[in-house]
Protein backbone atom coordinates (compact mmCIF):
# COMPACT_ATOMS: atom_id res chain seq x y z
CA UNK A 1 0.00 0.00 0.00
CA UNK A 2 1.50 3.04 -0.86
CA UNK A 3 1.35 5.82 1.77
CA UNK A 4 0.19 8.68 1.58
CA UNK A 5 -1.49 9.69 -1.84
CA UNK A 6 -0.31 13.52 -1.42
CA UNK A 7 2.98 12.55 -1.60
CA UNK A 8 5.18 14.69 -4.44
CA UNK A 9 7.71 13.00 -6.31
CA UNK A 10 11.12 13.49 -5.91
CA UNK A 11 13.20 14.09 -9.00
CA UNK A 12 16.43 14.41 -7.69
CA UNK A 13 16.13 11.51 -5.57
CA UNK A 14 15.35 9.90 -9.03
CA UNK A 15 18.00 10.97 -10.63
CA UNK A 16 21.01 10.64 -7.58
CA UNK A 17 19.58 6.51 -6.80
CA UNK A 18 19.25 4.04 -9.15
CA UNK A 19 15.48 3.78 -10.43
CA UNK A 20 16.18 -0.03 -10.89
CA UNK A 21 16.70 -0.48 -7.12
CA UNK A 22 13.92 -1.78 -5.88
CA UNK A 23 13.20 0.28 -2.94
CA UNK A 24 10.46 0.17 -0.41
CA UNK A 25 11.43 3.50 1.22
CA UNK A 26 9.08 5.91 0.77
CA UNK A 27 11.05 9.84 0.57
CA UNK A 28 9.58 13.12 1.86
CA UNK A 29 10.83 16.72 2.23
CA UNK A 30 11.60 18.54 5.13
CA UNK A 31 8.67 20.48 4.80
CA UNK A 32 6.26 17.78 4.01
CA UNK A 33 7.45 15.66 7.15
CA UNK A 34 6.52 18.65 9.50
CA UNK A 35 3.33 19.08 7.56
CA UNK A 36 1.99 15.42 7.32
CA UNK A 37 3.97 14.12 10.74
CA UNK A 38 1.42 12.27 12.00
CA UNK A 39 0.25 10.59 8.96
CA UNK A 40 3.93 9.41 8.63
CA UNK A 41 3.67 7.51 11.81
CA UNK A 42 0.88 5.93 10.82
CA UNK A 43 2.52 4.64 7.73
CA UNK A 44 5.82 3.72 10.17
CA UNK A 45 2.73 2.03 12.51
CA UNK A 46 1.97 -0.29 9.73
CA UNK A 47 5.99 -1.70 8.63
CA UNK A 48 6.72 1.12 5.80
CA UNK A 49 10.07 2.98 6.61
CA UNK A 50 9.99 6.37 5.69
CA UNK A 51 13.22 8.72 4.99
CA UNK A 52 13.72 12.53 5.08
CA UNK A 53 15.51 14.26 3.14
CA UNK A 54 16.94 17.54 2.59
CA UNK A 55 17.59 19.28 -1.05
CA UNK A 56 16.85 15.62 -1.83
CA UNK A 57 19.71 14.32 0.45
CA UNK A 58 18.42 11.51 2.67
CA UNK A 59 19.24 12.95 6.36
CA UNK A 60 16.99 10.84 8.47
CA UNK A 61 14.92 7.74 8.48
CA UNK A 62 12.21 6.89 10.84
CA UNK A 63 11.45 2.47 10.95
CA UNK A 64 9.17 0.82 13.43
CA UNK A 65 9.87 -0.07 16.81
CA UNK A 66 10.81 -2.79 17.21
CA UNK A 67 11.19 -4.93 20.85
CA UNK A 68 13.25 -7.94 19.20
CA UNK A 69 16.39 -5.78 18.70
CA UNK A 70 16.38 -4.96 22.62
CA UNK A 71 18.16 -7.79 24.75
CA UNK A 72 17.98 -7.95 28.31
CA UNK A 73 20.86 -6.32 30.46
CA UNK A 74 22.74 -8.46 32.23
CA UNK A 75 23.68 -7.55 35.56
CA UNK A 76 27.39 -7.50 36.26
CA UNK A 77 28.82 -7.37 32.83
CA UNK A 78 31.27 -4.93 33.84
CA UNK A 79 32.63 -6.26 37.18
CA UNK A 80 36.09 -5.77 37.45
CA UNK A 81 36.17 -2.91 34.68
CA UNK A 82 36.16 0.19 36.88
CA UNK A 83 38.72 0.81 39.82
CA UNK A 84 37.50 3.28 42.43
CA UNK A 85 40.79 4.59 44.15
CA UNK A 86 40.33 4.56 48.10
CA UNK A 87 41.09 8.61 48.02
CA UNK A 88 38.20 8.97 45.17
CA UNK A 89 36.28 11.62 47.79
CA UNK A 90 39.24 13.64 49.34
CA UNK A 91 39.64 17.15 48.48
CA UNK A 92 41.71 18.66 45.33
CA UNK A 93 45.34 19.56 46.83
CA UNK A 94 44.23 22.74 45.24
CA UNK A 95 40.65 23.45 47.50
CA UNK A 96 42.90 22.40 50.74
CA UNK A 97 42.53 25.31 53.21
Amino acid sequence: MPCPPWQAVDLVHSLVYNPNEVNDMTTYNIHEAKTHFSKLLECVMNGEEVVIAKAGKPVARILPFSTNDISPRKPGIDKGKVIIMPDFDDPLPEFDV
